[in-house]
């Protein structure tokens, strides 16, 4: 049986150039191209040539993912990538051998017009299909990469504020009992996620210095001031139990004992409200964002404390690199978000400092 050629990018190309030639946005439009041409049928493919292809393409996904739990990826990030590049590959509905670009764009087509998908997470979607095509080109598995055709979605950045230094002092007097200042405190001096904070021990602090463990269990060290240090040694002097949790778990809320209920913030002073293990990332976030509502202040999530933490170090002149190592960021690119958000100030420097 002969090939068949598929004419779709010939089609499409064509539409394009129709679309400029109308002072249409082409960017724009060819998502609806892609659309309409989504649903031409090119070629055939038997049910066991099908079903070969399903398993040569799990078999493959699976050694991706051994490779990146070598390499030191964490089980979530791994599920990340099995349930995105799972999903691309059901959609296009072919071996890897076979999918091309206009497959690929065809898939960010629908999952942007037709699904209603944000543009930010197609963009991740795209990003770790195309960590797989890159391990499956350099692995020699398939004899070209379609990944290099496809253009990086252009998304609109989101301007996403560091907070005052007003916010911050309302935040502070918001802040009930030793534990919830220490915890400000060491994510405003620290700049740590809120999963590497709850997982610190007492034996890893030392004097100002914290080890934790960041992404893909790579431990790195941060730094208390003299605040955040007050703050974590008031707190441990009140800490009476044997957890060798910085932020221990408690025991189930209606077995927590206390004189009164004013007391229920502070229910860690007494050993027999602590149980074993850490604190969980949603009981942190939940308690800052209860402070932030009696402060007043907007969407302060301990986030938002570790880029005002970033924010502040290269506001006063901190190098970028040193501040990516701060943050755990394997890429500078990602600390250059933090730069650009100081840079937003050049212009009201510029006209204080500059005639």
């Amino acid at each position: 049986m002969g090939e068949t050629r598929d004419c779709r990018e010939d089609v499409l190309n064509s539409l394009i150039s129709w679309a400029i030639s109308h002072g249409i946005d082409s960017t724009e439009a060819k998502y609806d191209f892609y659309m309409l041409l989504n649903n031409v049928e090119i070629t055939s493919r038997c049910t066991e040539i099908a079903q070969i292809e399903e398993n040569r393409n799990e078999y493959l996904l699976k050694k991706f993912l051994i490779a990146k739990k070598v390499k030191g990826c964490t089980d979530r990030t791994l599920n990340y990538y099995r349930q995105s590049i799972q999903t691309i590959l059901n959609k296009i509905g072919k071996t890897v051998d076979d999918i091309t670009a206009d497959d690929i764009r065809f898939y960010m087509a629908i999952r942007i017009r037709q699904d209603k998908v944000s543009k930010t997470t197609v963009g991740n979607e795209i990003r770790n299909f195309g960590s797989f095509f890159s391990w499956l080109y350099l692995e020699e598995e398939i004899r070209r990469n379609p990944m290099t055709k496809i253009d990086r979605i252009k998304i609109e950045k989101n301007k996403k504020e560091a907070l005052t230094e007003l916010e911050i002092e309302k935040l502070r007097a918001a802040a009930e009992g030793e534990r919830e200042k220490m915890i400000i405190e060491v994510l405003l001096s620290t700049g740590c996620r809120v999963s590497e904070l709850v997982q610190i021990m007492t034996s890893e602090i030392d004097g100002d210095r914290i080890i934790v463990n960041g992404k893909g269990e790579k431990e790195r060290y941060v730094y208390l001031n003299a605040r955040a240090k007050f703050a974590m040694e008031r707190y441990l002097e009140q800490r009476k139990d044997a957890n060798p949790y910085l932020l221990p778990h408690s025991v189930n809320v209606k077995d927590i004992k206390v004189r009164k209920r004013s007391d229920l913030k502070e229910w860690w002073k007494n050993p027999q409200n602590v149980s074993e293990g850490y604190s969980d990332k949603g009981t942190i976030e939940c308690m800052m964002r209860k402070i932030a509502k009696k402060a007043g202040v907007e969407r302060a999530n301990p986030h938002k404390f570790r880029r005002t933490c970033a924010t502040m170090a290269l506001r006063r002149g901190m190098p970028i690199e040193q501040v990516s190592k701060m943050l755990g960021h394997e890429s500078l690119e990602t600390t250059q978000i933090y730069l650009d958000l100081a840079e937003n100030e050049l212009e009201q420097a510029h006209k204080k400092y500059v005639v």
